[in-house]
């Protein structure tokens, strides 16, 4: 491609043809314009004299320059100019372009994709072979036409690794099957990695290497943890530099269950400095609901780290003594297994009836033979319901004739009557040590002390199901721990008690390692690859190079050493995994994971990813010459006398004709709309001119539609949007008016419908929408800007909504109005002065009448707002008491449609039997 002045021509040759238009001008000059002929028989009578008019025998010089300038357009066009042409790069033959493809260019991936395609471009032109070779994903390269590898652009996507020896080798292997020489384009994700020289090396061999690379510093975020009641979060920079702030963002569900951002926290690189850090301190109900933080801005698997059980200190109940127990002390136990579970759990006590509303994560009972038959009951159901259960042997068990015959259902096994003992004064045989874990323990892999020993223990009677329910068991095959499903949750028994008297296992840090492997408490620290040796983890979720988290599927189940100790690649993905009940997250990022910027050889230049995206101008310069020779046409036509004025005139009066509306189809439209409207009941809100707002008003009145189909006899069709200034008013029962500070006042006219409308039966909800704020008043912008819109207005007199309005009894008995805001305060047409109660009825009479306007602020078009299939659009509220709040504000639409439709038939004293009743009167 040639570049002239900037701009490119695809076929400069095609330019010489420039050179031709002085003689074209020469040309077009000689040759005088047609004559006019005219048939005339008296035309002799006109010979010797002279023409007060002539017509010129030279084209006019104003027509040459328009046809020069056609002709010049036309040939431009056609040698195929491009604005912000791509240079051509030193080389020809094959080009490679290899990329990094790893997490850490996701963020930029657009510029890198942008970048490809302006290469591919200009190969394309030069007729130069291509092949894209990504280290995170080798394959032998296979070099095709630009055009072939342009197609495969959109499936070119970031590993959510870097590239690996294993993956370096591979690439190594499969650049030794491509014969000759092939130049390369490396676009670098800016981050230095195992194996590199050696590829650079072997890249340089074959031919010239370039490389293009950012010059801003890659950004991390290494896993959290939780340590001094807060949690610890680092981020990491490869390039050090100014001083920077970065936040991150902790994201998760909402009690609605809602992805949203729960807690926010800033955090600072120094100058100079690679590290910022952040501690965040949330209570651990809000700590449990977390699911990943991540910095804002960044788009990137390395930015972004998931949350497991680490963050979440699970509540467990310890199970105490209680009034009418005689000689059940479990201070004791108790005081044993708060040592184990302190610091990583959040620890209940108190009486069992008590403690299972608090819904915890696990129950302990130790050395609690009986049960109540409501204490029995209702932790069945909290079992069934997906709790655990772990129950500790002791003398009272020992004693008890709990689950002997039959099986108790809050057991694991049968037990035999008594207890065992060895290694005592009395008995025959030493202390047991404990047998090795099976591979389907959850235990297993677990290092056995040799100093924990068992003295006693509760015997299980053999069964058909006790060997698969044993967990652990000690060197003479006894069983120590057993466990079985029940329902959702599970049972588990330890059968020695929970402190040191028949065993020294709960003096061990065996104790709290076999406690985090069952999930009754979660480890602070990240595990090493011993922690979980012998354990088999299964993916839940897996991120890809941009930190998007999608389903795992059927991706098989990794070793837990592994999962720990490896690094991330194509076999062990970052995402989270589980095993049991247990959570973990493998992140991009380790704890001691560094963020090394890449350099190059001073003999490789290297460029920046940013790229002007070329423009093609032929097409526009064609298009222009076309227009250029219209233009030559019509005043061709003129000067000839072929087109004369009147009919330039007709000409353009009929375009100017075209380009209106048809008469009737302004008609024909509003007939359409009075059809629509009218045909079926519709709810309408008025069009605000902002474009969010109109369409939260239009999903609500769509949600409150719907309510009002599924709940009563009224079915609306869709709703409509109205504009004040143009459509009819009268068709619509009710109006829902959001206000905005910065919404038009309607015009005159508009406001005579508007007072017509009212005055005729209808009835406007204006809701201000800043109940969280603001009173009803000029105490807010949107209630000052109500004030103006309603100041022309024929509103009659109004008050707070009283008690014995009819609006509280339409259909639902309500008495608060709730929309996304619980503001109280709701105004409505003031009572007539006489307006009494009549003696024996609850309510004033207050006729037939139907308030013209209801006042609010609630923003209740948001609380009824649901999407296409009927889900709740916008977040109202906290959990339950939200969904309640929900429910009131869909009732009080339901009232306000009924109040519209039916007035006040309510207070008619043949209702008053029926209200009084719902009323408990």
């Amino acid at each position: 491609m040639t570049v002239l002045g900037g701009i490119g021509f695809a076929s400069p040759w095609l330019l010489l043809g420039l050179l031709a238009l002085p003689i074209l001008w020469l040309l077009l000059r000689a040759i005088p314009p047609a004559p006019i002929r005219r048939r005339f028989p008296g035309v002799a009578l006109l010979l010797g004299l002279t023409d007060d008019e002539s017509v010129s025998d030279r084209t006019p010089w104003w027509l040459l320059l328009l046809r020069m300038l056609a002709v010049a357009a036309v040939i431009v066009g056609l040698a195929g100019p491009v604005l912000n042409p791509q240079q051509n790069q030193s080389g020809s033959g094959p080009l490679l372009i290899v990329m990094d493809a790893s997490w850490a260019g996701a963020t930029q991936w657009t510029d890198k994709t942008d970048l490809i395609e302006a290469q591919l471009t200009e190969a394309g032109r030069a007729g130069r072979p291509v092949s894209i070779l990504r280290l995170t994903d080798p394959e032998v390269p296979v070099f095709q036409a630009a055009d072939v590898w342009r197609s495969r652009l959109a499936g070119l996507l970031p590993a959510p690794w870097a590239a690996t020896q294993a993956q370096i080798d591979a690439t190594l292997v499969a650049l030794a099957e491509v014969e000759g020489s092939f130049d390369t384009h490396w676009i670098s994700d800016g981050l230095d990695h195992v194996g590199r020289d050696e590829l650079l090396a072997a890249l340089e061999a074959r031919g010239d290497v370039r490389a293009y690379q950012t010059g801003g510093a890659v950004v991390a975020l290494a896993p959290s943890r939780y340590e001094d009641g807060a949690v610890q979060l680092t981020a990491r920079r490869s390039l050090p530099g100014n001083a920077r702030e970065i936040t991150i963002l902790a994201q998760g569900r909402d009690p609605a269950g809602t992805m949203r951002v729960l807690a926010s926290v800033p955090a600072t690189f120094e100058a100079d400095e690679v590290a910022a850090s952040a501690a965040l301190s949330l209570p651990s109900e809000l700590r449990a609901r977390i699911t990943r933080f991540e910095i804002q801005g960044q788009r990137s698997a390395g930015a972004l780290t998931l949350s497991d059980d680490s963050l979440r200190r699970r509540e467990v109940a310890l199970m105490a003594s209680r009034d009418g127990r005689e000689g059940l002390e479990l201070l004791a136990p108790l005081h044993y297994l708060e040592q184990a579970l302190s610091p990583t759990a959040e620890l209940l006590t108190g009486a069992l009836l008590d403690l299972l509303p608090a819904n915890p994560d696990v129950v302990v009972l130790a050395d609690v033979a009986t049960l109540s038959t409501a204490e029995q009951e209702a932790l069945t159901a909290w079992i069934d319901a997906g709790g655990m259960l772990l129950r500790f042997a002791g003398p009272r068990l020992a004693a008890s004739d709990i689950s002997r015959d039959t099986e108790h259902p809050l057991m694991p096994v049968r037990l035999r009557a008594g207890g065992r003992s060895v290694g005592g004064a009395m008995s025959w045989g030493e202390p047991k040590a404990l047998a090795p874990f099976a591979e389907e323990s959850p235990f297993h892999g677990l290092t056995i002390p040799d100093d924990v020993t068992v003295s006693s223990q509760v015997m299980a009677q053999p069964d058909p199901t006790l060997a698969d329910r044993v967990i652990a068991a000690l060197s003479d095959g006894t069983p120590l721990v057993t466990r079985k499903q029940l329902g959702q949750g599970q049972v588990v028994l330890f059968h020695v008690t929970a402190n040191a008297e028949w065993s020294s296992l709960p003096l061990s840090g065996l104790f709290v390692e076999m406690l985090e492997r069952l999930a009754v408490s979660s480890s602070a620290s990240i595990p090493q690859p011993e922690d979980l040796e012998g354990t088999t983890w299964t993916p839940i979720q897996v991120m890809d190079g941009f930190g998007k988290l999608s389903d795992a599927g059927n991706l098989p189940g990794v070793d837990g050493a592994a999962l720990v100790g490896d690094p991330v690649g194509p076999n062990l993905r970052p995402g989270l995994y589980a095993s049991e009940d247990r959570r973990l997250a493998r992140n991009v990022m380790s704890e001691d994971s560094e963020l090394i910027a890449a350099t190059w050889p001073d003999n490789i230049p290297v460029e920046g990813l940013t790229v002007e995206r070329e423009m093609p101008l032929g097409g526009a310069l064609l298009g222009f010459a076309l227009v250029l020779l219209a233009v030559d046409v019509i005043a061709s036509l003129a000067l000839s006398g072929r087109l004369g004025l009147s009919r330039a005139a007709a000409v353009f009066a009929g375009v100017l004709a075209l380009l209106q509306p048809l008469p009737g189809q302004a008609q024909e439209d509003d007939d359409a709309f009075a059809i629509a409207a009218t045909s079926e009941l519709v709810l309408a809100h008025v069009l605000t001119g902002d474009a969010e707002l109109d369409r939260v008003a239009q999903a609500g009145l769509r949600g409150l539609s719907e309510t009002l189909f599924f709940r009563t006899s009224i079915e609306p069709a869709n709703p409509v949007g109205v504009d004040l200034e143009r459509d009819e008013l009268a068709f619509f029962p009710m109006l829902y008016w959001p206000i905005t500070p910065d919404q038009p006042t309607p015009s005159a006219e508009a406001y005579a419908r508007i007072n017509e409308y009212l005055r005729s039966g209808g009835m406007i909800l204006f809701d201000t929408r800043d109940a969280d704020i603001a009173r009803f008043g000029a105490a807010s912008p949107n209630g000052r800007k109500l004030q103006q819109l309603a100041a022309p207005l024929d509103v009659p007199p109004l008050e707070p909504l009283p008690p014995d309005h009819v609006l509280t009894r339409t259909f639902y008995l309500l008495q608060d109005f709730p929309g996304r805001h619980t503001s109280r305060e709701l105004w409505v047409e003031a009572a007539p002065p006489d307006a009494e109660q009549i003696e024996g009825m609850p309510f004033r009479n207050l006729n037939d009448g139907v308030t013209p306007v209801v006042i609010g602020g609630n923003d209740w078009a948001a609380a009824w707002a649901v999407d296409g299939n009927g889900r709740p659009l916008l977040p109202v509220g906290r959990g339950f008491a939200g969904e309640r709040q929900r429910e009131l504000a869909n009732r009080f639409g339901v009232n306000l449609v009924m109040h519209v439709l039916t007035g006040n038939y309510k207070s008619d004293q043949v209702h008053v039997p029926a209200l009084l009743d719902r009323l408990g009167q």
